[in-house]
């Protein structure tokens, strides 16, 4: 976004509009991508989500000059994005047991982590339009590993036994969605994990060129919070399953203590963040955070799979749109108007 906005003159107000864009089309998709996961299974839809996605990506380079293209490019990419976890949350409802859930997640979160990383690595030695072609083109050829994969798999789930009966998606109501008392204490701990996770994975880069003036390889230290997140991540989803399965803990205790962990500390060091007036330190703190934050992975994310084994990639989907619409998109639009000068 730096190399880009510089090049084509972009304000901090067009930067939040393009951020948006994909703000936009990921909540248009998230509950239409959830039920396609239940109707087709979740493989098949993430295929069609990574490579449409990856298509965008490879694309946006020869887009970028037109203002109003570049939005729609980062909307369609939002929308492809949009039907990924809920097809991973349905894949993980069926074929990932309980004793594991805390891991499969804790993988699944990191591994966005490391993608972070290497791209913030990356990225900052590389022009910007090498660096979409560079990421899209690999994200085609991981789709066309899966289609190979799909051709010698069996879609059907294999069967596990949960740890209490659900009803079958169709005599769920759409009501209960967003009145049950278990999801909707799930929502309110996604909407709070994304108070802080968006705003620094979207302005983090932009905030310390603009407040600190950093130099590209200073730039290469905004890996290091994915790299917390990514190690905190994987230790804290192999503590929860031992907690577990060794009958220690209950499955609803760990994930209320995941949780906490994962919400009251990263907002005490990004508090701290706010504060510091130096490059290295300002990373450190925003590292703990994310770091912190991973413990999410363990709490109120694997929980969907907990309460609605049958349902989880559309609780999913409905979490993450009540949280994008009412969070993220007006944040990352508001933050460029008021927190960086």
């Amino acid at each position: 976004m730096v190399q880009m906005s510089k090049q084509y003159n972009w304000d901090l107000s067009f930067q939040g509009w393009v951020l948006s864009g994909f703000g936009f089309g990921y909540i248009s998709s998230q509950v239409v991508g959830g039920t396609a996961a239940i109707r087709f299974g979740g493989r098949r839809v993430l295929l069609l989500a990574v490579f449409a996605w990856s298509l965008a990506t490879f694309l946006t380079p020869f887009f970028a000059h037109f203002k109003n293209t570049m939005i729609i490019t980062r909307f369609f990419l939002g929308l492809a994005e949009g039907f990924a976890l809920p097809s991973i949350f349905q894949i993980f409802s069926e074929h990932v047991p309980k004793e594991e859930r805390a891991k499969a997640f804790s993988y699944l979160v990191s591994g966005g982590s490391v993608g972070q990383v290497v791209a913030s690595v990356f990225c900052p030695h590389l022009s910007w339009k090498a660096s979409f072609i560079c990421f899209g083109s690999i994200g085609l050829a991981w789709a066309l590993l899966w289609l190979l994969f799909l051709m010698k798999c069996d879609e059907k789930p294999k069967l596990l036994e949960h740890a209490f009966p659900l009803p079958k998606a169709s005599s769920v109501h759409w009501s209960e969605f967003i009145s049950h008392s278990s999801l909707l204490a799930i929502y309110v701990a996604h909407f709070c994990m994304n108070c802080s996770n968006y705003t620094i994975m979207s302005w983090l880069p932009t905030y310390l060129d603009r407040i600190f003036k950093a130099k590209p390889d200073e730039m290469s230290l905004t890996a290091l919070p994915y790299v917390f997140n990514s190690v905190v991540g994987v230790i804290a989803g192999h503590y929860a399953d031992y907690l577990i399965s060794r009958k220690s803990w209950t499955t609803l205790s760990v994930r209320r203590t995941m949780t906490s962990i994962g919400l009251v500390g990263p907002a005490l060091f990004t508090l701290l963040f706010s504060f510091s007036n130096d490059v290295a330190l300002a990373v450190f703190f925003i590292s703990v955070s994310m770091g912190l934050c991973a413990c999410n992975s363990s709490g109120h994310l694997s929980n969907h799979v907990d309460v609605a084994p049958n349902q989880a990639s559309l609780t999913f989907a409905v979490s993450n749109t009540l949280v994008q619409t009412i969070f993220s998109i007006p944040s990352i639009k508001l933050f460029g108007f008021f927190a960086i000068p």
